[in-house]
């Protein structure tokens, strides 16, 4: 059986993002991929789909209600590939018990205020541009794998030659 992959979306979200369609393709031979759009699973109103009105229901409830239904949706053993708001859900649903063997998560910018990690192998990407990424001394302080790419700026994994890197670690976690 293959191991259980879930992906979860940016801000943005979507149904089927053609994006996130290359993620899976490269993916989808050694996993059991299930994708989920996090404005669905936080049950937000995206109607207007304004970025400042998307992200503030985010914070104000929506990333608590995305992590309730995540952990209700999925209770085995799965590996995590998050990006942007999709990495913060996943790292806290991760803290509340979701049993997460390896988190990636993909500009994950509000990380920068977590203290406490989750009990998972952890891999974090950031564009070098992002002025919203973490310190360094925050990756030392929680001795975080990272990898900050180079002239990159936030939606670094829209980028189709960063696509390969990231799935390519996300492939290596099946021999650790």
């Amino acid at each position: 059986m293959k191991p259980r992959l879930l992906i979860l979306s940016d801000l943005f979200g979507g149904k089927d993002p053609e994006w996130v369609k290359i993620y899976m393709n490269l993916l989808q031979s050694k996993f059991e991929i299930q994708y989920y759009d996090v404005v669905e699973l936080a049950n937000i109103d995206s109607d207007n789909f304004i970025e400042s009105e998307i992200h503030n229901q985010f914070l104000n409830g929506g990333i608590d209600k995305a992590v309730q239904n995540l952990l209700q949706l999925e209770t085995e053993k799965v590996i995590i590939l998050g990006f942007s708001i999709g990495g913060t859900i996943a790292w806290n649903a991760s803290l509340k018990g979701l049993n997460v063997t390896h988190l990636f998560a993909v500009s994950s910018t509000r990380l920068r205020y977590e203290t406490e990690i989750p009990n998972s192998i952890i891999k974090l990407y950031f564009g070098e541009k992002d002025p919203n990424k973490p310190n360094p001394k925050w990756f030392l302080d929680l001795n975080i794998d990272n990898e900050i790419l180079e002239a990159n700026s936030h939606q670094l994994y829209l980028i189709e030659n960063n696509i390969p890197l990231i799935c390519n670690d996300v492939l290596k976690s099946l021999q650790q």
